[in-house]
């Protein structure tokens, strides 16, 4: 490694390990852009998700922007891991359309129910009961859980650009798009150059595609438009009101909201473990015993970011998939996660640039990355049949129900089921039992998102 602090880039090289884990400065920052850029429709996505249930949209970007530069900043710089962090769409979905909307729960009281989230995720990461969960992770689970969420990867990138759409007839539920449009047609091409550039590791092939498809769409398609540079945040909305510190917390410890908090943290506890897990077998940072280096942190950082969340107010955080997309790019320390927060902070000054990526930009290196998850399948020991199953039953259903939990929830349950009828209860530990049964609960009360 590099002499500390002899130079900027050295003194970067020593604060992040970047040799060690054999990566560069330079390859840091083009995971960061790479992750940047596959993730940045969140700020489009989060604050209409929400304007729909009655947030000024223009404050919720701005606080989108803050929770996504802050928890990546965590993650970075004390983490040191390249997994960026930012508000769920999933949690989003469910603030919005159930939490306000679905049982008219004032926004105050919809942000105290945040926080209070933030809080618990807090206190489970920090007590070492989310490192349990994950040290408890069974390995067919666990690398059925990459599979199902490259599947999942490969749908919603699939779906946003209309290559696959919801069947309108009986039938499947999913049929074909019209595959001679244009943003299709990007993405298929996009994605099988990502795949000719890696083939020839061409540095950067991730975000050289992303970016040159996001030029041909400002010369060829109407829809995306150079709406200037440089815009000043605002805090506040047209009648001077401000989301930040605007929680009511007492409101959310009603009995009534308390369910809801719950199920959130449940939801948050499986997903995002089982998330920062995929991104870190995905970037080789797990060490002998397949455990997440600095796991603990990883853990913590995500869920404080669901404390900032609702303090300024918007949805809960959590590590994104799309992190994935910089570590296909390269990315393994810290640097890559730090140059998304500052990217995001950035953007609270030059929001109109968000307009220029349509989502046919990052669709292939989407797909591309659920392509490289699949690969989990090799991981799998068919000489231990049950775990095997139940990680491939993980898997299938993470894509069929689009819901991470759900997966993980009958991939545990089926693994203890399995184990008792084929006479192999002995390789079963209490941990085991008592997660899955913590989860069959959880989904037969009727809480699961």
């Amino acid at each position: 490694m590099s002499e500390p602090h002899a130079n900027n880039a050295d003194g970067l090289d020593g604060y992040f390990n970047i040799s060690a884990r054999g990566s560069t400065v330079r390859q840091e920052v083009v995971a960061g852009l790479t992750t940047f850029l596959a993730m940045v429709y969140s700020v489009i996505v989060v604050p209409s998700m929400l304007g729909k249930a009655g947030f000024s949209p223009t404050a919720v970007f701005v606080a989108t922007c803050l929770v996504t530069g802050f928890g990546s900043l965590l993650m970075g710089l004390w983490a040191n891991l390249p997994m960026a962090i930012g508000c769920a769409i999933s949690l989003t979905a469910f603030t919005a359309f159930s939490l306000v909307l679905g049982q008219h729960i004032s926004i105050p009281v919809a942000l105290g129910a945040v926080l209070l989230m933030g809080v618990l995720f807090t206190i489970i990461s920090v007590t070492g009961i989310r490192a349990w969960l994950l040290r408890n992770l069974p390995m067919g689970v666990a690398h059925g859980t990459g599979i199902g969420i490259g599947l999942f990867l490969l749908l919603i990138a699939a779906n946003g650009v209309g290559l696959v759409v919801k069947n309108s007839h009986d039938g499947l539920p999913v049929a074909l798009g019209a595959l001679t449009s244009f943003p299709v047609v990007m993405t298929l091409l996009g994605l099988t150059v990502i795949i000719g550039l890696e083939k020839l590791r061409v540095p950067g092939g991730i975000l050289l595609v992303i970016i040159a498809i996001s030029v041909i769409g400002l010369i060829v398609d109407p829809e995306v438009k150079y709406q200037g540079l440089f815009a000043m945040p605002s805090l506040v909305d047209a009648q001077g009101n401000s989301l930040i510190f605007s929680l009511d917390i007492m409101g959310a410890l009603h009995p009534l909201v308390l369910p809801s908090v719950l199920a959130l943290v449940m939801t948050a506890v499986f997903d995002a473990t089982g998330t920062i897990r995929a991104v870190a077998g995905q970037a080789n940072l797990l060490d002998k015993s397949g455990q997440i280096i600095n796991g603990g942190k990883a853990l913590t950082a995500d869920s404080l970011s669901s404390i900032f969340s609702g303090l300024v107010g918007t949805a809960p955080a959590a590590v994104y998939i799309e992190s994935a997309a910089g570590a296909a790019a390269g990315g393994k320390t810290g640097l890559t996660a730090t140059v998304v927060g500052v990217l995001f902070l950035l953007l609270l000054f030059l929001s109109p640039l968000s307009y220029l990526v349509p989502v046919y930009a990052t669709a292939p290196a989407l797909m591309y990355v659920g392509l490289l998850m699949l690969s989990n399948v090799t991981k799998l020991d068919f000489n231990d049949f049950v775990d095997a199953m139940a990680g491939l039953l993980c898997a299938v259903f993470i894509v069929l129900t689009c819901n991470i939990v759900t997966g993980i929830m009958l991939g545990f349950s089926s693994l203890v089921i399995g184990r008792i009828f084929s006479g192999e209860w002995r390789k079963l530990t209490i941990s085991t039992v008592l997660i899955a049964l913590a989860l069959v609960g959880f989904y037969a009360s009727g809480w699961a998102i």
